[in-house]
Parts: C-alpha cells; sequence; structure tokens
C-alpha cells in the first residue's frame, strides 16, 4: 500500500455468496409455482361466474315464484349451493396433476355410462324427456360431455401412432361415441347428442387423425344430422320453425321471437338489472336457456357484446394453454375443453338471435343449472393445472440454465486478481 501499489479485492467478495443466491431462486421459484396459473383465464372466468350469480338472481326472481310455485330466492339459492360445489371442483382440479387422468379416465367413463343408463331407467320425466336423476340435481349428459372429451384425449394420446389404422382409430371411436350419444339420443336430448359428436370428430382431427377417416365421420355426421332433423320428429319441428323464422320473421317461433323481442327492448345500455319485463310476458325458461335474452334487455348491447368478449377471451387463453402444454396429452385437454366451453356459449347465444336452430345448450357459467356449473367449473380447474404444470417445467428448466451459469461464474471468481502498478 505504501509503495502505490493499489489493494486487490478478489471478486468473490464483491458478491453476495452463491448460498444466498440459491437460497433466494428456491424461493421465488416455490412462489412463482404457487402462482404459476393463468391468471388471466381465471380473472375471465371470476367474472362470468359473479355476473352470471347476478343475472340469475334476476331472471329467476318472479319465475320461481309463478312457474316452481317456490320462493322468490329458491332457484337463486340453488345455483348458490352448486356453485360452491364448483369452486371445491375447481380447486381439487387446479391441484391434481392433469396426467392422472390416464388412470382416472376409465372409471369417469364407467360413472357416466352409469349415469346415463340410470336416466333412462329411473330418470324423472319432464317435458317428455328423462334427463335428470336426484330429484332434477342431476344430469348425466352434461357429464358426459366433460367425461368425452378427458376420454379421447388420454385414449387418442395413447393410440397416437396407430390412429392411421382403422382398427386402432376410427372404429374404437365410433364405438365410444356411439354408445355415449346412443344413450342420450334416446332420453332424448338432441343438443347434447350433437355435441359428443362433434366434439369427438374435432378431438379425433386434433389428435392428428387419418384424412380419410375424417373425410368418413363428416359424411356420418351429415347423415345423422339429417336423420335428426329429417325424421325425428322434435329435429324435423326445430327445423321447420327455424327455416319458417327465416323466410318471415313474423312466423318465427315464439321462443326466438320472445328472445328478439328482448333484446330490442334492451337497446344499447338496457333497461336496467331486474327491470326486464319480457322474462313476464312468455320468454321461456329464462333463467336457463334464455338467459343471454335476459342479459340483453337488462345490460343492453353493450353487456351482451360484454359477454360475447368474455367468452372470445377464454377462447384465446384456452388455446394459448393447449399451444404451451408441455406434452401432446396436456395439448389434447387443454384444446378440447376450451373448444367444448365455447362451442356450447356461442350456440346458447347464437340460437337467441336466430342464426341456428333452437337447441337447449346452457350457458357456461351463466346458465341456472348445477350439472352444467360444475362440470365447466371442473374443466377450468383441468385447464389451470395445465398452466400450472407448464410453468412448473419452465421454472425448473430456467433454474437448471440459471445453476450452469452460477457454477461458470463461481469457478472464474475463484482465481484473485494479480497487482498491478498505478
Amino acid at each position: 500500500m505504501g509503495n502505490g501499489t493499489p489493494l486487490s479485492i478478489p471478486r468473490d467478495v464483491t458478491r453476495r455468496p452463491s448460498f444466498a443466491r440459491q437460497a433466494v431462486r428456491r424461493a421465488s421459484a416455490t412462489h412463482s409455482l404457487y402462482l404459476g396459473i393463468d391468471v388471466p383465464l381465471l380473472l375471465i372466468v371470476i367474472t362470468l361466474l359473479v355476473f352470471g350469480l347476478l343475472m340469475v338472481y334476476s331472471a329467476s326472481y318472479d319465475y320461481s315464484i309463478v312457474v316452481l310455485d317456490q320462493s322468490p330466492y329458491y332457484m337463486f339459492q340453488r345455483q348458490l349451493a352448486w356453485f360452491g360445489l364448483g369452486i371445491l371442483a375447481l380447486i381439487v382440479m387446479t391441484v391434481l396433476n392433469y396426467h392422472h387422468w390416464r388412470i382416472l379416465s376409465i372409471p369417469l367413463m364407467g360413472l357416466t355410462l352409469a349415469g346415463l343408463i340410470g336416466v333412462l331407467l329411473a330418470g324423472q320425466v319432464v317435458n317428455n324427456a328423462a334427463r335428470t336423476l336426484l330429484g332434477g340435481s342431476g344430469q348425466p349428459s352434461e357429464l358426459a360431455k366433460l367425461a368425452t372429451v378427458i376420454y379421447l384425449s388420454v385414449w387418442l394420446y395413447s393410440k397416437r401412432e396407430q390412429l392411421s389404422d382403422v382398427s386402432f382409430g376410427l372404429i374404437p371411436l365410433g364405438l365410444i361415441l356411439g354408445a355415449l350419444g346412443g344413450l342420450i339420443f334416446l332420453e332424448p336430448d338432441l343438443s347434447a347428442t350433437a355435441t359428443i359428436f362433434i366434439m369427438g370428430g374435432i378431438m379425433f382431427f386434433l389428435a392428428g387423425g387419418d384424412l380419410k377417416q375424417i373425410a368418413v365421420i363428416l359424411v356420418v355426421s351429415v347423415v345423422f344430422g339429417w336423420f335428426i332433423f329429417g325424421i325425428h320428429p322434435t329435429g324435423r319441428e326445430r327445423m321447420d320453425a327455424y327455416l319458417l323464422g327465416l323466410n318471415d320473421l313474423t312466423l318465427a317461433p315464439n321462443h326466438l321471437a320472445r328472445a328478439l323481442e328482448a333484446l330490442v327492448k334492451g337497446g344499447w345500455f338496457g333497461v336496467g338489472i331486474g327491470r326486464a319485463d319480457t322474462k313476464l310476458l312468455g320468454l321461456p325458461v329464462p333463467p336457463t336457456d334464455s338467459i343471454f335474452a335476459v342479459i340483453g334487455e337488462e345490460t343492453g348491447l353493450l353487456g351482451a357484446g360484454g359477454v360475447v368478449t368474455l367468452f372470445v377471451l377464454l377462447l384465446w387463453r384456452g388455446l394459448t394453454i393447449a399451444n404451451q402444454a408441455p406434452d401432446g396429452l396436456g395439448k389434447l385437454l387443454a384444446a378440447g375443453l376450451t373448444i367444448w366451453i365455447s362451442t356450447e356459449a356461442f350456440i346458447n347465444m347464437a340460437v337467441l338471435v336466430g342464426l341456428v336452430p333452437f337447441a337447449g345448450n346452457a350457458l357456461p357459467f351463466i346458465s341456472a343449472g348445477g350439472s352444467s356449473l360444475l362440470v365447466s367449473m371442473a374443466a377450468i380447474g383441468i385447464l389451470l393445472n395445465i398452466s400450472r404444470q407448464t410453468a412448473q417445467i419452465r421454472q425448473e428448466e430456467e433454474s437448471a440454465f440459471d445453476a450452469v451459469v452460477d457454477l461458470r461464474r463461481r469457478d472464474r471468481g475463484r482465481r484473485v486478481s494479480r497487482s498491478r502498478r498505478s
């Protein structure tokens, strides 16, 4: 020091100790994994759920008194109870590693088939259809939609190298969809049957099925659709009413006429929550199938457009999760669940503006109905788990990369810099 030579300080002394940095990274990784779900998707679903509870309360108040002869809060309280169960299902599915569905998909499919058979044997008959169990609280056809996506995702992923073989691709797929769709068709529930077959074809396409087999599926779907809308009494009645309304809107069926009336009354900004009168003047089942019309009347085009936007955003986030999923099973599950929920939503809204023939699809997260709400929230939980697994793998890869970088820096840091003259 006295001869003018500066004090040389080792670089290790000026840096934070390696063990401290590693501890910080471990804590950061744990925190990141805890919040590693897709937050935008969660916020979208929370918005839909809260808005749905508000609209169910508004649409069911008078309906519970006049039609059900119950307390004005009857349907809303039931929806709250199912909402609580849905939250539990969402949390469980978020925590449950989606790879466990490789084993759980078989018991789930067995439970679904048992429920569908139970409906035919001992289901409650309402409007000439038996669709529910447990006093009208459980609808196995809703569970069948979720089970179809999960089971087909697992099965198609396991057979992905053999799908070009008809004996491993088209024939087993036809048997699976035929068993589910046939039981639902016998209830009868035409919209749920169509949903099962549509999702089956979409899942087969997403899994990379042979184009010739996909063409066969399309032909069979057209023939089956013609049978439903050309021969089956309910299907023929709905198609005739739809075509009549297209030619002359004044001759549109009552359901569509009342829905359009509600949307026209709502204008741009709506008449206000709870102030709609179309739900009191002939709009069929306003808390369930027709709730989008109530939304249009009470919140206007602005509110209805907001609901459409939320479902578009949900589709975007779900497909983003599918694109980033760590393996083929996650991609199939995420894409299938997202497309299923989005299809249900857009069919429900399209029916009430006359774009498609009448179908009994619920508006996910919004329509009153425990089975639909429960399975939809369970599906969102699976999507959140896939996003969580993706974040975990990404975090582990980043931690491994940082460890290599730290090791190289630490090796260089052991060399003490030589003194030099000023």
